[in-house]
């Protein structure tokens, strides 16, 4: 059955590992749209591959912001995000088919969290979020990155199924990542927030010790050392970078 009241909306960077087979848990929506900034692998010609794809190329602007730009490419009311690195059940699309939705509802979704293909259950464990909208209710919110779906009083209800999410596939996947995220965080709170090299030392230490050992990553394995050093270096680098902007602002 053909889904035509729900766009997915995705927006993706250099994604030629993931979005082949996240695309290909998708082929029931009538519209995908792909917002793409400037992808420098094949990911232009995978989304192409795709009948129902809408391409959108344009900059990346923030999370928040290019998220909010990608819907409004959309024609259809309904808003499903994903992320490149994200494939929909079968149970989940099946069980999306028969949901009466309620404008004044957000839906929320079980994610399973992966590196490579083995399932981390402590580190990152499960996450519920919220990724179905109405987008003349909600939007995103603006920041650029942690943004997240506004609620305000919207209920908030639960969709049956999950969503399996990919985000690594290499060490170094990990490295490029924690890179972004702590420039975009630094950027974003330049001026606003303060820092010092103590204090990125210490939360890049803290989240070492929360993701390792109170939440057990050891029991992950080898992947878990990974995660756990990787939270450590991106709390570390986001910290120190907002430090030397802070400076840079100052002068």
């Amino acid at each position: 059955m053909l889904i035509k009241n729900i766009s997915v909306v995705m927006i993706v960077h250099n994604a030629q590992q993931t979005l082949e087979n996240s695309l290909s848990s998708l082929k029931a929506f009538e519209e995908v749209i792909i917002y793409e900034n400037n992808s420098t692998d094949k990911t232009v010609q995978i989304a192409q591959k795709f009948p129902n794809v809408k391409l959108i190329q344009g900059d990346f602007l923030g999370f928040g912001p290019t998220k909010n730009l990608a819907v409004s490419y959309t024609t259809k009311e309904w808003i499903l995000s994903l992320d490149a690195d994200e494939i929909l059940s079968e149970e989940f699309i099946q069980n999306l088919t028969n949901v009466q939705l309620d404008k004044n509802s957000v839906y929320t979704v079980l994610r399973t969290n992966y590196y490579k293909t083995t399932q981390i259950k402590h580190c990152w464990g499960n996450d519920i979020i919220v990724r179905l909208f109405n987008k003349t209710k909600t939007k995103f919110t603006d920041k650029k990155v942690h943004e997240k779906i506004i609620i305000n009083n919207l209920k908030v209800e639960p969709l049956k199924g999950i969503i399996k999410h990919y985000p690594y596939s290499t060490i170094s996947d990990f490295i490029v990542k924690l890179d972004k995220y702590s420039s975009i965080y630094a950027q974003d709170n330049a001026g606003k927030k303060k820092s010092s090299p103590l204090k990125a030392f210490a939360n890049g230490n803290f989240s070492f010790f929360k993701t390792y050992f109170i939440k057990r990553g050891f029991l992950d394995g080898y992947a878990g050392l990974v995660i756990a050093f990787s939270h450590m270096a991106t709390n570390f680098y986001k910290y120190i970078k907002l430090y030397e902007l802070n400076k840079e602002l100052k002068k």
